[in-house]
């Protein structure tokens, strides 16, 4: 009797314990916010990049045993899309799967990540990561604020409402999207005349006569349906002369606030994604042209020829614009330029 009357004491005892343990395991879990503008999907169908959030959530949610947990929200349904870079620089958003040049008016530097002609394979985007160039501008956004969490290069094409926009000289007298001031400056030199929006505005853009054509990643021209408006595409799926960089981002401040080891588990999650970030984006260059052909539209590919030619005109509008700017431009140009 005095042996089972002390464990029963035991385990009135040890229960306010536990309930102490498992209240603070729960106080301790953080549940940060995923923001991008791409249509939502499933952790296994629809827009890799939303796809990539999801995987990212998941994987740091198990290896921090719960400790992170993440909410995605994808088409701009948490807040605007070009409202999410100086929510992350605030602190008031955790992360966000963003085209780093939707920044550039707030941060000129960080237009260097459409900049027409300068990465022309996914080879020489990735090498970005290591090289000067990389950790020159990793070192530029931790000052304003920003931490790169996945590195994420995506090859784009034109889509038209009428012929397809290949050459430079295909583009005189059109309305068209380039998706950076750098991509507008380009355009202007070719005679175009040009629409800035964001990506997920193009269909309505398009649809409405408002533009002609539209630049922007192979995933954008599927995800965004742009084949119902659309009857012609120059693909991505051999050259292009419009590479984007769109990475995970992390507000420096939220990510600041987690211990080393959490820190340590967002990066390397991040940086394990971008194998996955590249063949799926691969993957939309060859299946962008099978959608638009099934859908009607003539599907031309851009040649060596013809981003020699808006290269050229690159290098004498729009690189020689960003270097101007300031002194951190010049250098990351230059810096990038090497791996040419």
């Amino acid at each position: 009797m005095f042996h089972k009357r002390r464990m029963l004491l035991g385990a009135a005892a040890a229960a306010p314990l536990l309930s102490l343990n498992h209240l603070a395991r729960a106080q301790s879990a953080q549940t940060l916010k995923i923001s991008h503008q791409f249509p939502g999907g499933t952790i296994s169908e629809g827009d890799f990049r939303d796809r990539l959030c999801r995987m990212f959530a998941v994987e740091v949610d198990k290896r921090t045993k719960g400790a992170l947990k993440f909410e995605v929200y994808p088409g701009s349904s948490l807040m605007k899309t070009n409202a999410q870079f100086s929510a992350m620089r605030k602190g008031a958003l955790d992360l966000s799967l963003v085209p780093l040049s939707y920044a550039g008016g707030e941060v000129p530097e960080v237009n260097i990540g459409l900049m027409p002609g300068l990465v022309t394979s996914y080879e020489q985007g990735a090498a970005w990561k290591t090289a000067d160039v990389g950790k020159e501008l990793n070192r530029l956004l931790l000052d304003k604020g920003i931490v790169l969490v996945s590195w994420i290069w995506q090859a784009g094409g034109m889509a038209s409402r009428g012929k397809p926009i290949v050459d430079p000289e295909d583009a005189k007298g059109m309305k068209v999207r380039g998706g950076s001031r750098e991509m507008d400056l380009i355009l202007k030199a070719a005679g175009a005349a040009v629409v800035s929006l964001p990506s997920n505005e193009i269909y309505a853009g398009m649809q409405t006569g408002a533009m002609d054509a539209a630049l922007t990643s192979s995933t954008s021209l599927i995800s965004f349906r742009l084949e119902e408006v659309s009857k012609s595409l120059a693909s991505a799926r051999d050259k292009s002369y419009w590479f984007m960089f769109e990475p995970l981002m992390m507000s420096k401040a939220v990510f600041d606030r987690l211990s080393k080891e959490q820190q340590s588990t967002i990066l390397a999650v991040g940086g394990e994604l971008e194998q996955f970030a590249t063949k799926a984006a691969r993957a939309d260059d060859t299946q962008v042209a099978a959608v638009y052909q099934k859908a009607g539209a003539k599907v031309v590919d851009m040649t060596a020829a013809s981003v020699k030619k808006w290269q050229d005109i690159a290098r004498q509008t729009a690189w020689k614009d960003y270097a101007a700017k300031n002194e951190n431009c010049a250098k990351l140009l230059s810096m990038a330029e090497k791996l040419l």
